[in-house]
């Protein structure tokens, strides 16, 4: 049977969530595997392993309760390793690596914010911002509607605009938030957002960054700003620089 891996922490970890329920239907039970300086969340992974909300949710929730007590590297959902002695290889392999790791995630959190645009409202933008769509807007109006060739001028115009507004906010977004930031590094494209980006924080410094989301959303009401967190420090865990081929693959 293969072994799901929730995650790394030190062997000293104050407290990890042994006998936890995991992953699976019943839930595999959370053990802890040391090797060194270092121990892994594993538990048994059952054969039918998919994506349900049961199974994100019980992964989210190993990590969550032992990164509230101490560091720990998150893995992402499905990560797999074949067996127990793997996992200690890895560990013992790559030992400096996560220990390094380990302590530059200590009292952070990951904090991800996506924005799009709120489409009336960015029309009205770039309308007011835009001279010559402006007036065909206008001239439009005033003759019932305008011609074919004025309707589809008008609307390349404001195509074009709302394209280069979307650059525009998302500079604007990382620009504003980045700083506030230990690290920040951009989430998946062609996911639909105009900006999607994962922040570093000091836990501390977590109301500073809500607050300074909170004003960019005032400042731009064109924009539907979203941002979820605290998260387990999933974006900044950082691959072994020689990871083998087969053995490592889940960490």
């Amino acid at each position: 049977m293969s072994v799901y891996v929730y995650g790394i922490a030190r062997s000293d970890h104050p407290a990890l969530p042994e006998k936890a329920p995991g992953v699976g239907e019943p839930p595999r039970e959370v053990r802890v595997l040391r090797e060194g300086d270092l121990a892994a969340l594993i538990s048994d992974c059952p054969e039918d392993l998919r994506p349900k909300r049961r199974d994100l949710m019980a992964h989210q929730h190993v990590l969550t309760e032992a990164g509230g007590k101490g560091s720990v590297l998150p893995l992402r959902f499905g990560s797999l390793s074949e067996d127990d002695e793997t996992v200690r290889r890895v560990l013992a392999d790559n030992a400096e690596h996560y220990a390094r790791q380990l302590e530059e995630l200590d009292g952070r959190s990951e904090y991800n914010v996506k924005a799009v645009h709120r489409e009336e409202e960015v029309l009205r933008v770039v309308l007011a911002e835009n001279d010559e769509a402006r007036s065909l807007a206008e001239r439009n109006r005033a003759s019932g509607g305008g011609t074919y060739e004025d309707k589809l001028r008008l609307g390349e115009l404001l195509a074009n605009a709302v394209r280069e507004r979307e650059t525009e906010d998302a500079r604007s977004v990382e620009d504003a938030l980045a700083p506030l930031a230990r690290r920040s590094v951009p989430g998946p494209e062609g996911s639909g957002w105009l900006a999607n980006l994962s922040f570093l924080l000091d836990r501390h410094a977590s109301d500073d960054f809500l607050a300074a989301v909170e004003k960019l959303g005032r400042e731009n009401p064109h924009l539907d700003i979203r941002v979820t967190g605290p998260l387990p420090p999933y974006s900044f865990v950082d691959q072994p620089p020689a990871k083998a081929a087969a053995g490592q693959a889940a960490l």
